[in-house]
């Protein structure tokens, strides 16, 4: 069965979806999906029966339904928001949505009914400047929420997933040393290890995560850029392979993916370079079994397929598309294998 490529277009209203070749990678057109107003993040339910988008053009949440196995789309209902959503994400349970605001510096928390619609907005937490990300670790008792320039910092929570709750934890802010920007994370799949890439420090930064407490940790930073580089450059996402072998992160200004290898022992990184790939390349995403990445560029309208030498971790450009103006979102969803 073909895996489903969601790909947000905020220059055009619209999410396009397209059929991906497990064994080739290559990406089929499949239809577009109009969506009223410019978007930017989406997120899938654990089930991969959901699906979330945030509209930022109208301050909007939208539901829908994913229908096996066509992967096609059908509306479940709309929540208008008080600003732009710019991160979504469900906790691990799909009870509750969750999502961060950069403009407005706060996080929310909607329930979510049992056929996947939006229900209430249970909470709304003011936090700082530039909220750009939230998510639970794996235990669902913990969430984090990373602040860029001005505020630097991540903020650290208790969630109370039997009521959807948010509270500040006992050590409510982790502050790096410099002015990072830490902007999006992931979880290693197997070890208490979150890595954050820092928009404005262009770096990603490995954090111990202590699940008896639910504080971070930083044991290492590393630069995505080449040695020497010196123009302007800013992270945006920041994605790891789906065995914890490998981590990337997007470079714009240097327009590229910054590689690293992931030390099964300890977590610790090590740079494998820097792979060149479309104008602006702010969003991007490996399929679900990481033989492939997909990295879409703002400013070109294009998509560059990748694929992963899974010894080595490094990137061979296999094809560009041109898929639209300004994508905002990818994400790649096996929903034959989805629970």
């Amino acid at each position: 069965m073909p895996y489903h490529v969601y790909i947000n277009l905020a220059g055009e209203n619209k999410l396009s979806i397209y059929t991906m070749d497990p064994a080739s990678g290559d990406l089929a057109f499949q239809e577009d999906v109009p969506l009223g107003g410019a978007p930017g993040p989406l997120a899938f339910d654990p089930t991969r029966r959901y699906l979330y988008i945030g509209v930022r053009s109208t301050s909007q949440l939208v539901s829908f339904r994913v229908e096996r196995p066509s992967g096609q789309l059908t509306p479940l209902n709309t929540a208008r928001v008080r600003s732009d959503p710019c991160y979504l994400a469900t906790d691990r349970t799909g009870r509750y949505l969750l999502a961060a605001y950069y403009s407005a510096g706060r996080v929310t928390v909607h329930a979510l009914k049992r056929d996947g619609a939006l229900g209430s907005r249970l909470q709304t937490v003011s936090t700082a400047p530039h909220a750009h990300c939230i998510q639970t670790d794996a235990s669902n008792r913990y969430a984090f929420v990373p602040h860029t320039v001005p505020s630097n910092m991540i903020a650290q929570f208790v969630f109370d997933a039997r009521y959807g709750a948010l509270a500040p934890n006992s050590v409510p802010q982790v502050i790096p040393d410099a002015p990072d920007g830490p902007r999006h994370f992931c979880f290693h799949p197997t070890r208490d290890i979150v890595y954050v890439d820092n928009e404005q420090g262009s770096s990603v930064t490995a954090y111990r995560l202590d699940t008896s407490t639910g504080q971070l940790s930083p044991f290492q930073r590393l630069s995505t850029l080449p040695e020497g580089f010196s123009g302007q450059n800013t992270c945006a996402q920041i994605h790891i392979h789906p065995a914890g072998r490998f981590l990337y992160a997007s470079n714009r200004g240097h327009d590229s993916i910054a590689c690293f290898a992931i030390d099964a022992a300890t977590g610790s990184l090590t740079t494998i370079g820097q792979q060149p790939t479309e104008k602006t390349p702010r969003a991007f995403n490996l399929d679900p079994e990481g033989r492939f990445l997909l990295a879409s560029g703002l400013d070109s309208g294009r998509l560059a397929s990748y694929r992963i030498d899974q010894a080595t971790g490094a990137l061979q450009l296999l094809e560009v598309y041109a898929i639209g103006e300004r994508p905002m979102w990818v994400d790649v969803e096996d929903l034959a294998s989805a629970p």
